[in-house]
């Protein structure tokens, strides 16, 4: 069986010829020790994603796949550190709505958005707290009826830079979220409109999580 990667257009017997040459001991020990490193990095990484469709498992509400099978995810994941497993039929199984139906959230992205944020908003009364805790709101420095700053916070939380990074992508999509992100950027700069449209996928989250 050939293992040669399917998008290289070489064969592997030239390849082979390719490689051939002199090499120093200590080279081809260290080349055999990164290549082990590098299969013992993968089995761990395989092991992850069993724990994480086991936890999905635990955690899944019963809920009964629709009769027809789920429509396709309006955002594709292309991240090759994506689990290795069906991520979305898992999140449904948990939550009982698809999240992947909110442009610009594909499945791995919204395990991330949950295990940061949780799959209960009832902590958040309203979704403009959601958003101030997300660090997604203008901030409100006001002395004697004055307003001296309307920045947003700076956060650490990987959600908001999730959600920013989400915010960058959508930005280049033909949807009504990317046509916002392009109207703001031509108004307000590149900055404030990352902000804005994270904002409004915060919203559209907050909203389809906790009402359906």
């Amino acid at each position: 069986m050939s293992t040669v990667p399917p998008r290289c257009k070489t064969s592997e017997e030239t390849i082979r010829q390719s490689l051939e040459g002199h090499y120093r001991e200590e080279h081809l020990l260290a080349l055999r020790q990164s290549l082990s490193l590098y299969d013992t990095y993968h089995e761990h990484v395989a092991e992850c994603d069993q724990f994480i469709e086991a936890t999905l498992k635990r955690l899944s509400l019963t809920t009964p796949m629709p009769e027809s099978s789920l429509p396709a995810a309006r955002h594709r994941d292309a991240n090759p550190n994506a689990p290795a497993f069906d991520v979305r039929n898992g999140l449904y199984q948990v939550l009982g709505i698809d999240l992947t139906q909110i442009h610009g959230l594909g499945p791995y992205l919204v395990l991330k958005l949950i295990s940061e944020c949780g799959t209960d908003m009832r902590r958040w009364t309203m979704v403009k707290h959601f958003t101030s805790w997300l660090a997604l709101s203008p901030g409100s420095k006001i002395s004697v009826g004055k307003v001296l700053s309307s920045r947003t916070r700076r956060t650490k939380k990987r959600a908001a830079a999730l959600l920013r990074l989400t915010a960058t992508m959508v930005g280049r999509s033909q949807t009504a979220l990317g046509a916002f992100y392009r109207r703001l950027s031509s108004r307000l700069g590149n900055a404030k409109e990352v902000t804005a449209t994270a904002r409004k996928i915060a919203v559209l989250f907050y909203n389809v999580l906790r009402h359906g």
